[in-house]
């Protein structure tokens, strides 16, 4: 895959009551789930990458695939990106997340 452009890939959720939230996601979506400790599930069958995220509710996360994450983190700082999240490590990937210059968080990761 080119790494540029990026694309949309995953997109992140947040609940409070994350068991309440995967619960009806089951039952309104027939969505199933990959537990990631008591605070991720990651999102399955629902035709786009995502996961719920156990905390205060915000807006959705969207985040975009690169190849190169470090590329990919120059070219949003050069293009006046606030970064809210540097390089962190999950299982499978790395990921950084920023503040577009309209306010909007997004995220950037990549496969390990």
């Amino acid at each position: 895959m080119s790494d540029f452009p990026t694309r949309i890939d995953y997109v992140e959720l947040s609940s409070p009551k994350l068991e309440d939230t995967q619960a009806f996601l089951t039952k309104a979506f027939g969505w199933s789930f990959i537990d990631y400790g008591p605070d991720y599930r990651d999102v399955q069958d629902a035709g786009l990458g995502g996961g719920i995220e156990r905390g205060e509710v915000r807006a959705p996360l969207v985040i975009l695939y690169a190849d190169d994450l470090e590329a990919a983190l120059a070219r949003v700082k050069d293009a006046g990106a606030s970064i809210t999240k540097e390089i962190f490590t999950f299982p499978g990937g790395r990921r950084f997340q920023f503040l577009e210059p309209g306010g909007t968080e997004m995220g950037v990761w990549t496969k390990l």
